[in-house]
Parts: C-alpha cells; sequence; structure tokens
C-alpha cells in the first residue's frame, strides 16, 4: 500500500488526506477545565491569558487526551476493497467510533475527539495540539504523540511542512508558529532539537555524526535530558522550517509492502521554551492600621517549559510488510520500544506499584508525558481498510488503555535576578530623565515669571518719569505767566502814578490793591507747593507697588509648587474613578454571562423530536442530528441536497426546525458549501431569516448563512441577493445573544470583503453592527470588533493602494467612540481586533485629526508600549511615526514612544 503522501515530501497520492478549510473549531473541547493564570510578562500590562493556563504550585490532575484520526482510502485500496465496506464508522459528532467484527456486529469505542477522513490540518491541530501549546506558552512541559500502523498518516499529521500548500502544515509547524507569535523576541528565548531513536540508539538529526546521545536522570527531581543534543535558537519560522528539513532528509526510511517510504525510527522533537513572568503582588498589613496595606512589587521569574513532539515508527507486521534482512531487525526493534511503551501505559491505567519505564530509551524519554508532570495528548491513526483490522483494533485499545493516565501538571519558575536588576535600571534612567525635564520646565516658568516682572516694573517706572515730567513742565508755565501777569501790574501801576502827579495820595490808595495782588501770588505759591507735595506721594505710592510686585514675583515658587500639588491630586482623583469603572465594568459583564446561562439552561427543558410518520428523509435528517444513524457528511450522498433543502419549507415547525440545523451543519464543510449555494440553499436560508419569527430558525439560519459567507463567490451572492438588508433588520430585532452573535459574524464575515464596503454602509450594515453594542455579551462584542478589524484593514488597503480617499466610513458612522472605549476592554479577543481597527484607521493620514480630537492618539501610544503582540506594538509604532498629524501632536503633549 503505498502511503507516499503521508511523508514530509512533495510527493502527491490519491490516498492522501485533502483537507477542507473549516471555520467551526471547537478548540475548547480538548482542553482540561483548568484555572486562569494571572501572571504577565514584564512590559506587557495586557499579556495573553490562556484557557490552559494554571496557578497551583502543587500540581494540577490532567488525563491524557487522545484523539482518533481516520486515513482516506488511497488507490490500492480503493481497487482492492472495492466490494468490501470499512471496517470503521466514525460517529464525530458523538465523539465515537464503530469497528464492524462482520456485518451485523459492531464494537462501539469513545474518544475525546473523532476526526473524519476530511478533517483538515488546521482543525487538527486546534482540538489535539493547540491546547498543549497554550500551556506549554504558560510554563507547563507538554507532549504531541501520534501513534498507529505504519502508513496511516502519523509524519502527514506531525511533520508535512505544507511548503507549496500551507493548509497541509502539519503539528511542528503550527505549533511553532503560535509559539513565536506569542513570545517576546526581546525577554524570551526558543531553542530547537530534533533527534531519532533508531535501534534502541538516540541520534542527532541535526548533527549525523552525533550518534550515540545518552539520557541523563536528575536523581533528586527524576527530570529527563540530553546533554549531548544540538541545541539551536529559534528567530523566525525560515530557520525553523530549514531545521526540520535538514532532520528531514537524515531520517531513516525505507520501502515495504504497506508504505514507500516507510520511517524506521522514532522522531522527536523538542522545543525549548524560556520566557520572562512577574508574579503575583503581595499586600502586606500596616502594625498602626490593619485596613490600610503596603503591596510588594511582583518578583520577575523565569519560566522553563518543553514541547515535545513524538512521531513514532509505525507498528507493523512481518508477514504483511515484507520485511527481510536488516529490516527485519529494524521492525523488531520498533515493535519491542512499542511494546514497552504500550506495557507502562497499562501499568500506569492500572494504577500499578511497578511501571517498567527503563525497559526502553522511549519509554525513558516519555517518563515526564506518561504519569509525569507534561501536559499529553496523543493522535491515534487508523486506517479503513478490513484487511488491517486487526492492527486498527490493537491502536484503538492502546488510545483506550491511554485515556486513563492521569498526570500531575506543575510550572517550574526561578527567579529572574537580571531582569530585575534591568528593568530597576530603566525605571531609574527614566525616573532621572523625568526629574531632569521637571526641573528644566521649572526654571523655564520661573525665568519667565521674573522677566515678566522686570518688563512691568520697567513700564511702571517709564509711566510715572513721564507722568512727573509733563507735571513739573505744567507747573513751570504756570508760574512764569504768574510772573509775567505780575511784572505787567507792576509797570502799569508805575505808569500810572507819573501820569497823575499825586504820588503820595496815589501810594495810599494803591496799597491795598499792590498787597492783594501779593496774596494771590503767595496763593499760588502754596497752591504749586501742594502739588509737589502731592506728586511726591504718588512717587511714594508708586514705588510701594512696585516693591509689591517684586515680592510676588520672588513668591512665585511658592505658587508653581501649589499647582502642582493641586494637579497631583486631580490625577489621584481620576485614576481612583477609571478603576471604579474598570470594576462596574467587570461586574456588568458577569451578570450579564450568568442571566445568559440561566435562559440557556431553562430553554432545555421539553423538548421532543421523535416524529416516526415522516418519510425517509425526514427520519434521516433526524437521525443525523441525534447521531444515532446516518452522519451529516453522507447525507448528500443518501438523501440529496434538494430534499432537504424541500424540508425547510415543511409546515412542521420541529421539521423545519431540524432541517436548517442539518443545512447548518452541513454549511461548516467548505466542500458542502458549493453544492448548496447551487441548489439554492442560500436563497431558502434568506427567505428563512426574512419570513419566519421563530427564534430557533432565526438563529440557524444565520448561522448557516454565516458559514458560506466565508467564501469570497457566496459574499457577492448574498449582496447580490439583499443579504446584507436582511442581516441589518435581523440585528435590529433580535434580543437573544446567541442570534446576535450568528448575524454579527456573518456580517464581520462580510466586512473582509473590498468590494463590499460602500454596500455595506448603503444597506445599513455597519450601522446593525454597531447597534448589537446593546447586547454587550462577549461573544456579540467580539464578532462586533472583528468585524470592525476587518472594515478598518480592506480600508487601509484600498487607501495605500490609492483606489479611496477621504475619512474612513467607519469614522462617518460614529464607530470611532466605541473602538476608544473597548479599546482596553478586560477580553483578549475583543481588545486584539480593536487594537488592530486603531492601527489600520491610524494610517490613512485623513482619520488623523478625527482619531486625536477623539482620544484614540492615546490609546494608540498605550498599544505601543501595553500590547501583548509584537506585530501590533511595531504597527502602532510605526504608523504614529509616519503621520505629521501624531508626530505634531506627539510632540505637542510631550509624549515620546
Amino acid at each position: 500500500m503505498a502511503s507516499n503522501g503521508y511523508r514530509n515530501g512533495t510527493g502527491t497520492n490519491k490516498g492522501a488526506i485533502k483537507p477542507p478549510a473549516s471555520s467551526n473549531i471547537r478548540s475548547s473541547s480538548f482542553k482540561s477545565r483548568l484555572p486562569p493564570s494571572s501572571n504577565h510578562s514584564p512590559g506587557s500590562a495586557l499579556r495573553r491569558t490562556s484557557s490552559a493556563s494554571f496557578t497551583t504550585a502543587a500540581g494540577v490532575p490532567g488525563r491524557v487526551r487522545v484523539a482518533v484520526r481516520l486515513r482516506p482510502r488511497n488507490a490500492e485500496e480503493s481497487t482492492a476493497d472495492a466490494d468490501f465496506a470499512d471496517c470503521v464508522e466514525l460517529q464525530p459528532e458523538l465523539k465515537r467510533l464503530k469497528l464492524r467484527k462482520n456485518n451485523w456486529e459492531s464494537e462501539t469505542y469513545e474518544f475525546d475527539e473523532v476526526l473524519t477522513e476530511f478533517a483538515s490540518q488546521k482543525r487538527v491541530y486546534e482540538v489535539v495540539a493547540k491546547p498543549v501549546v497554550e500551556s506549554v506558552l504558560d510554563g507547563y512541559n507538554g507532549t504531541v504523540m501520534a501513534y498507529g500502523q505504519t502508513g496511516t498518516g502519523k509524519t502527514f499529521t506531525l511533520g508535512r511542512l505544507g511548503e507549496e500548500d500551507t493548509s497541509a502544515r502539519g503539528i511542528m509547524v503550527r505549533s511553532m508558529e503560535e509559539i513565536l507569535v506569542n513570545v517576546s523576541r526581546e525577554t524570551d528565548s526558543i531553542s530547537v532539537s530534533y533527534l531519532q531513536l533508531y535501534m534502541e540508539t538516540i541520534q542527532d538529526l541535526l548533527d549525523p555524526a552525533n550518534d550515540n546521545i545518552s539520557i541523563v536522570e536528575d536523581p533528586r527531581t527524576g527530570d529527563v535530558s540530553l546533554p549531548g543534543a544540538t541545541h539551536v535558537e529559534i528567530k523566525d519560522e525560515q530557520s525553523f522550517l530549514e531545521l526540520l528539513r535538514l532532520g528531514e532528509a537524515h531520517r531513516i526510511a525505507a520501502n515495504t509492502k504497506l508504505n514507500t517510504e516507510s520511517s524506521r525510527s522514532h522522531a522527536i522533537l523538542m522545543v525549548h521554551v524560556k520566557r520572562s513572568v512577574l508574579g503575583e503582588e503581595v499586600a502586606i498589613p500596616t502594625e498602626s492600621d490593619k485596613s490600610s496595606h503596603f503591596v510588594k512589587p511582583p518578583k520577575p521569574l523565569v519560566r522553563k517549559s518543553k514541547l515535545v513532539l513524538v512521531d513514532l515508527a509505525g507498528s507493523e507486521r512481518v508477514q504483511k510488510s515484507g520485511s527481510e534482512g536488516h529490516m527485519l531487525e529494524e521492525a523488531k526493534s520498533i515493535n519491542l520500544s512499542l511494546s514497552a511503551l504500550g506495557k507502562c501505559i497499562n501499568a500506569l491505567a492500572e494504577n500499578s506499584a511497578h511501571v517498567p519505564i527503563r525497559d526502553s530509551k522511549l519509554t525513558r524519554l516519555l517518563r515526564d508525558s506518561f504519569g509525569g508532570t507534561a501536559r499529553t495528548s496523543l493522535i491515534v491513526t487508523i486506517g479503513p481498510s478490513p484487511r488491517h483490522r486487526g492492527e486498527t483494533a490493537s491502536t484503538i485499545l492502546f488510545g483506550q488503555r491511554a485515556m486513563k493516565v492521569e498526570n500531575m501538571l506543575r510550572i517550574k519558575e526561578e527567579f529572574d535576578y537580571k531582569s530585575l536588576a534591568r528593568r530597576l535600571e530603566i525605571q531609574l534612567d527614566k525616573l532621572i530623565a523625568e526629574n531632569e525635564r521637571q526641573q528644566k520646565a521649572f526654571d523655564d516658568e520661573v525665568e519667565r515669571i521674573n522677566l515678566e516682572a522686570q518688563n512691568r516694573v520697567s513700564e511702571v517706572e517709564r509711566n510715572f518719569t513721564d507722568a512727573l515730567e509733563k507735571e513739573r513742565l505744567k507747573c513751570q508755565m504756570e508760574y512764569m505767566e504768574s510772573v509775567k501777569k505780575l511784572e505787567e501790574k507792576m509797570i502799569e501801576n508805575q505808569q500810572k502814578h507819573q501820569h497823575d502827579g499825586f504820588m503820595k495820595d496815589k501810594c495810599n490808595g494803591e496799597g491795598p490793591g499792590f498787597c492783594e495782588d501779593i496774596a494771590v501770588i503767595k496763593k499760588l505759591l502754596e497752591k504749586e507747593t501742594h502739588m509737589r507735595k502731592e506728586a511726591e506721594k504718588e512717587v511714594n505710592k508708586l514705588k510701594s507697588q512696585l516693591g509689591q510686585h517684586m515680592d510676588a514675583g520672588a513668591g512665585g515658587d511658592a505658587e508653581i509648587l501649589k499647582l502642582q500639588i493641586a494637579l497631583e491630586d486631580e490625577v489621584h482623583q481620576k485614576k481612583k474613578l477609571e478603576e471604579e469603572i474598570i470594576i462596574l465594568r467587570s461586574q456588568m459583564l458577569q451578570l450579564t454571562f450568568e442571566a445568559d446561562q440561566m435562559r440557556r439552561c431553562l430553554a432545555r427543558g421539553g423538548s421532543g423530536n421523535a416524529y416516526p410518520g415522516l418519510d425517509s428523509p425526514m427520519s434521516q435528517v433526524r437521525d443525523s442530528l441525534s447521531g444515532h444513524k446516518t452522519p451529516v457528511s453522507a447525507l448528500f450522498d443518501q438523501v440529496g441536497v434538494e430534499k432537504i433543502l424541500d424540508l425547510l419549507e415543511s409546515e412542521d415547525a420541529n421539521v423545519r426546525i431540524h432541517a436548517v440545523k442539518v443545512v447548518a451543519n452541513l454549511a461548516a464543510e467548505e466542500a458542502n458549501q458549493e453544492r448548496i449555494v447551487e441548489a439554492g440553499g442560500l436563497t431558502s436560508l434568506l427567505m428563512l431569516l426574512r419570513s419566519y419569527e421563530d427564534e430557533t430558525v432565526r438563529r440557524v439560519a444565520a448561522g448557516a448563512i454565516a458559514n458560506l459567507a466565508m467564501n469570497e463567490a457566496n459574499q457577492e451572492l448574498i449582496m447580490v441577493q439583499g443579504g446584507i438588508s436582511l442581516l441589518s433588520t435581523t440585528a435590529s430585532d433580535a434580543e437573544d445573544p446567541q442570534t446576535l452573535r450568528m448575524v454579527a459574524g456573518a456580517i464581520a464575515n462580510l466586512c473582509g470583503n473590498d468590494k463590499l464596503q460602500a454596500t455595506l454602509r448603503s444597506e445599513g450594515g455597519i450601522k446593525a453592527l454597531l447597534g448589537m453594542v446593546r447586547c454587550r455579551h462577549p461573544d456579540v462584542l467580539s464578532q462586533v470588533a472583528r468585524g470592525i478589524a476587518n472594515f478598518a484593514k480592506c480600508e487601509s488597503r484600498a487607501s495605500t493602494n490609492g483606489i479611496r480617499s477621504g475619512r474612513s466610513l467607519l469614522i462617518d458612522e460614529g464607530a470611532l467612540p466605541w473602538i476608544v472605549q473597548s479599546a482596553n476592554n478586560d477580553a483578549a479577543p475583543i481588545r486584539r481586533h480593536i487594537e488592530l481597527a486603531l492601527c489600520h484607521l491610524a494610517q490613512h493620514e485623513a482619520n488623523a485629526k478625527d482619531m486625536i480630537n477623539g482620544g484614540a492618539l492615546w490609546e494608540l501610544v498605550r498599544i505601543t508600549r501595553d500590547c501583548s503582540r509584537e506585530d501590533i506594538r511595531s504597527l502602532a509604532r510605526r504608523t504614529l511615526n509616519s503621520s505629521l498629524l501624531f508626530r505634531s501632536e506627539m510632540r505637542r503633549l510631550r509624549i515620546e514612544l
């Protein structure tokens, strides 16, 4: 049997899995219910919080999670087994499979996840490996292992590089992509070792000369390490792909009857992650007042975790594989190591007192994965051919026993003195620089006040000098005029005395008149003296005022200190109010979530779905929903999409509800969407959304439309058939959070189409999206934020390409206040989408003025400092530096990036 398509090369095969792009992936179904972590990395106040986070130092129980994946038939099996049915029947909805003994009997097994032959590589990663990768990012060890018969797709599932088709990438590449996205390049580090266990010898795939690596166990902790293995630092995805390509070239493979390129060794990829985090703050009560506390600063810690990805060699029977000579010895070694692993798992599952760990180097390497402190996920791969039923049954039983193994998960933390010293040095430098800036500003203000006081004193002196000079000139003129009048009177009296000849009489007669003139002159002199004294008093008064002004200039320092104290009090009050608002928001979200949970519990009671009187198609539809008979994926071949769509128009409400649920489940698979649209399924779903008032029908129909809206071709059909208007109307009428979530998801998918920007606005799509904010449910808000981010991204791309200009349609529709308000939301999905939307809006200069006025500039500055994702921080920093308006405003506000 050829299975070359499952190798990590470029060969193709008809039996290789061709995964469809699926959107409805339940990534949470494979996660343990564990408490979230409260630790954050330095420099990030908004670090990601994973559902797989843990805080208990003593350890948290975590069962080994097992998923089963079915390989599709290849060309050889299709020819050889043409007249025989597959020996395996999958029921993915119930997470079980049936292994047929004969035509009448079968055995049923349940797993944590059942993946059909159509399952995409992305979905396999989401349900199997993503929870383990998230735990590794939070500081726990993790293991992902593939087990199964030769040729069933283990290497395809784990090690496929996907260089030509990115959708075919395996778990190794996807795990490293997620790790690189979530670590900090400045404070964290990643190193990789790639090994193979061949004939009970550990060999280095990155350095073939290093072919006998020893295993070292710590006698105190029991940890297993390989000090002789090559460790390579990983900086980007391209370097990791080159390492995988190099290791795959050195891995031993051979051609057997079961597989043209069969792995003859166990491949082990070890990813070592070292992250810097902050411990929890500790409140210490004081002796004087027990109600007040001192808060110790969080301690910097280093978390060291390890992700182990194991691609086991396939188990095989010599009679079927045709191994001879050296290949026979290889097969014996492989089967012995797998047998030792099975014995260890049996002992752990049965709580045996003795676990034979030392029977094989494979079990010694996986000591922490089974019964240890690591979080472990196992994917078992099986084939459909009835010729290999024995191997398939053995593989299934191996997975069943592994599900009984319980691990105790623990975090390994060390105190990070270097990080603490570096952080304190940075804070000290910032405080010194801030102190220098404040001192410079204070000196400049004092100098300005002194200069202003001096200018005022000089101006007052000039004014009084001019006034005194004018008054002196005026008094002098009046004095000269009085003297002149007196001389004229004296001359006139002398002439009159000489003319009359009566000097004595005249002198006696004119004596009183002359005295009166003298008295008048004395009065004028006294008046002049009084005016001079008044002028001197005015001068003294002005001098005293000048002294007061000088005293006011000297007291400017005290006034500035008072203003600074008042400003600090205002800032403190503002912070208190912001903290109270955050607490109220969190309480409101919690109450909304509890109310939604209560509504769901009430809605579950009393629903019946047994209708024996319906015809065959309706029975198969009902059975597909209940998971008893026909799988949903097989309805196209047995019932036909036309008959299913006819049931949407049934007069029986229960029949109509079941039918629309089946259509929604079928629409979740990309392979079914084209047939649904061609048969008129999209038109029928839009008619249901338009005509029926039943909340369940509207919710499920909206969910099906959201699934179809993920395809770009279907998006244009939705637009042509008026789907945007229908979704907008449904958004305004519906009150159920789940219905609103489906409608918001459909509109969010449409927002990612560059061609629908104007239509979305004209038909009320943006207003409907913003109107659903009234629900305040976290899931609804997350979809609204995603739609806004998609819309802003399309606008940014169009502006960059010169297709459109002018202000953003989102700002025209009034979305900016809500975007700014939600930029620091407690929910990580909402916050991440809003941060991306802000960055995309800021890339267009026409939006800068409105964003500054709306307070978006402060959020962009916060993103450059506190965002948990490096790519978003870099985008925000690059956007702010490239905008003239933003740079000018930051200079005015004295903001430095």
